[in-house]
């Protein structure tokens, strides 16, 4: 730390695609599982959450395909970048997304990683259901409209 400010509280990595192809009902903020490299990589920003997603394996969540580059200066102990990683949250939380994934249409989806103020990863998953064809078109037709908005009306 310097001065007291946090260091790496520049670090948020979006998952923009998410949004595009998911309706989010739910939000939960979870810690990540991280090796010495995996976070190292992180704080420099080396990471992205395009294609991943979110599973239930014996009562326990884990994100896969979460893609967290090699840390440039790791040896022989540098991690494969996408593994498998484990998801902590709470045993409610837990139980409560797993109800809600066994309905059909349902999945769980990383929106976005970051370093909170005491430097520890932090991942924010969605509860969410798929969108429709007219659903995206929607969406392309309201950011364009804010697009506009923000161009002509906000001189």
């Amino acid at each position: 730390m310097k001065d007291g400010k946090n260091l790496h509280a520049g670090v948020n990595i979006k998952n923009k695609r998410a949004s595009f192809d998911y309706i989010f009902i739910d939000t939960y903020t979870a810690g990540i599982v991280l090796t010495g490299t995996e976070i190292k990589s992180v704080r420099q920003g080396k990471a992205g959450l395009v294609d991943s997603y979110c599973y239930f394996a014996q009562h326990e969540l884990w994100v896969k395909n979460m893609h967290i580059a090699e840390y440039s200066y790791g040896s022989y102990n540098n991690h494969s970048s996408r593994r498998d990683r484990k998801l902590l949250l709470n045993k409610k939380e837990i139980l409560k997304l797993e109800a809600d994934v066994k309905e059909s249409g349902f999945t769980i989806v990383p929106v976005r990683l970051y370093i909170n103020d005491k430097g520890l990863a932090k991942l924010v998953i969605a509860l969410a259901k798929g969108k429709k064809m007219y659903d995206k078109r929607q969406s392309i037709k309201e950011k364009e409209d804010k697009r506009y908005m923000d161009r002509f009306f906000k001189r």
